[in-house]
């Protein structure tokens, strides 16, 4: 083949020069004007002006050349490692409400990764770990070159580069001074990463003092001493049931594609219990988590600490905390947790204080996994029954569980069955999928996050109605709220919580907390910081 001509050459070259210088400038803008909310992240949002570019080339302009260079790389490489930062931030908001911490959720990191080695096992975890922190690598790299080429050019073109500058600069000073905005939270003069680099910088800074504030708070316990002869006097005799029901929040009750269904199960729950005898009365408590992180839920009500990230939960179940299971077995009831979820050791238990923990590996279940949920709600509290109060000559029994069959992703909702057909959950094959099941598609996970939510429901007033006695009391709430792809933006993190009682004495030591009778909670009702709920529920029954 012949050689193309000189002057050809040299066309193709400058042509790929400027595509290259294209790709670069694209490279930088879209790393400047993203947004770090999930929510945010629609094509008018990048229609914004970054303060940081114009202030970059400003800089490129009145440096001197060895500045320059050092300088557009050192901004580059920050550039990116921000950019990495804020798909992190990204993801965060799009699974727990809130963004990364460059200090406590790297715990979390791990389970990401056991999610994908038990997806495509051992090679492909180890594949995906190092696609992400070569991709990490890349993304820094090439925004310090991209910047780089940029600086050049700016140089080669300074007298247009300041005059768009100025224009820009005057452009981004008059939006920011008539708040002028394309979309909600997205402001068209930007200067978000500048922002994004203080706000980290702050949140690193009050989490490594977060740990003695902590521990600070966990030294104030008013309970820790009470003696056993005051302890929880008002429940004496009682069997107590704490079911978490999995992102149950009042996202399910109050938003418009979930309260017509989700409402009528709670005022026919409220019948149906009427009719058996059993009262009930609702409140709201304010989650110390969204989005996931149920562990973190469970330890803020039962420590009345407000335990909202890993160091929090991971210096409580470390500490002598008194929990509300603590409680419970010093005023002698027989403490078990039934947690389908927990597939391996768990050694928090002992902190929390069960006598006993069923948990996936001798909770003697024979069927389905439903996707997340290693088995229906109905079979954990049919085992609860048969283990534990069915049992002849026994004292009370304090049980909590996690009852999971509303976790994500929603691909597989369990049916009622008989209670006598429940067995070793073997009645349930065909309904379930696996671990790997693929999140329903477009509108309906919605409508599959409801049915969960109406599954565990029913399952709860039918466990009642089924088992239910005068000695059983049952105190059910959420979690916290699901991801904002089911509740939408700024749904906040209320939960409805739940007592159920046939004797009228024990709702009447609630009669001053103002919640609701029946099942479902008032719009306007009280809402506590669920940490607050141990001490009052401690108080009430008190002696």
């Amino acid at each position: 083949m012949p050689t193309p001509p000189a002057d050809e050459r040299r066309g193709r070259r400058r042509v790929a020069a400027r595509a290259v210088t294209v790709a670069a400038f694209l490279f930088v803008l879209v790393a400047l004007v993203l947004p770090d909310e999930f929510a945010h992240l629609t094509p008018a949002a990048f229609a914004r002006i970054p303060v940081e570019g114009i202030a970059g080339v400003v800089f490129i302009l009145a440096a001197p050349e060895r500045a320059r260079r050092y300088g557009a790389l050192t901004a580059g490489g920050l550039l990116g490692v921000l950019t990495v930062l804020k798909v992190m931030d990204i993801g965060f908001d799009a699974v727990l409400v809130r963004p990364f911490d460059l200090v406590l959720d790297w715990p979390l990191l791990h389970p990401a990764v056991e999610f994908v080695e038990e997806s495509a096992g051992g090679a492909g975890a180890i594949g995906a770990v190092v696609v992400v922190v070569a991709l990490i690598a890349a993304v820094v790299v090439l925004m310090a070159m991209a910047a780089l080429r940029l600086s050049r050019v700016v140089v080669r073109h300074g007298g247009k580069a300041a005059g768009t500058a100025a224009v820009l600069g005057v452009t981004w000073v008059v939006c920011a001074a008539l708040g002028v905005q394309f979309v909600d939270g997205a402001p068209v003069a930007a200067r978000s990463d500048a922002v994004l680099a203080y706000d980290h910088a702050r949140q690193v800074r009050d989490s490594l003092n977060d740990k003695e504030e902590f521990a600070r708070a966990a030294a104030v316990d008013a309970f820790r001493d009470t003696p056993a002869d005051r302890m929880l006097t008002g429940l004496r005799g009682k069997d107590v049931l704490l079911a978490f029901v999995e992102s149950y929040g009042r996202t399910a009750v109050e938003n418009p594609q979930y309260a017509p269904q989700v409402g009528a199960v709670l005022d026919a729950g409220t019948r149906r219990l009427a009719d058996a005898g059993f009262a009930a009365r609702s409140g709201w408590l304010t989650s110390s988590t969204a989005g996931g992180g149920s562990w973190l839920a469970h330890a803020t009500l039962l420590s009345g600490l407000w335990v909202d990230n890993s160091q929090r939960y991971r210096t409580l179940v470390q500490s002598d905390r008194f929990t509300l299971n603590q409680a419970f077995r010093r005023a002698d009831s027989r403490t078990v947790a039934l947690m389908p979820a927990i597939t391996r050791a768990w050694p928090e238990g002992s902190f929390f204080g069960y006598d006993k923990v069923y948990d996936n590996r001798n909770l003697g279940y024979r069927g389905p996994r439903f996707s997340f949920a290693t088995m229906p709600d109905q079979y954990t509290l049919s085992v609860l029954q048969r283990a534990e109060l069915d049992r002849k000559d026994r004292g009370p029994v304090m049980a909590e569980t996690a009852l999971v069959s509303s976790h994500a992703p929603w691909a597989s909702v369990p049916r009622l069955v008989g209670w006598d057909q429940v067995g070793d959950g073997s009645v349930f094959t065909g309904m379930g999928k696996g671990y790997d099941a693929a999140w329903p598609t477009g509108g309906r996970v919605r409508t599959e996050y409801r049915k969960s939510i109406e599954y565990t429901l029913n399952t709860l007033v039918s466990y009642v109605e089924t088992y239910g006695d005068d000695d059983l009391v049952l105190v059910f709430l959420g979690d916290h709220e699901p991801a904002p792809l089911i509740t939408g933006p700024d749904a906040g993190r209320d939960v409805p919580i739940t007592i159920v009682a046939k004797d009228r004495a024990v709702l009447d030591k609630v009669s001053g907390w103002g919640w609701q009778d029946g099942l479902r909670p008032a719009k306007n009702g009280p809402v506590w910081p669920m940490s607050n709920f141990r001490d009052r529920f401690l108080t009430a029954f008190g002696g």
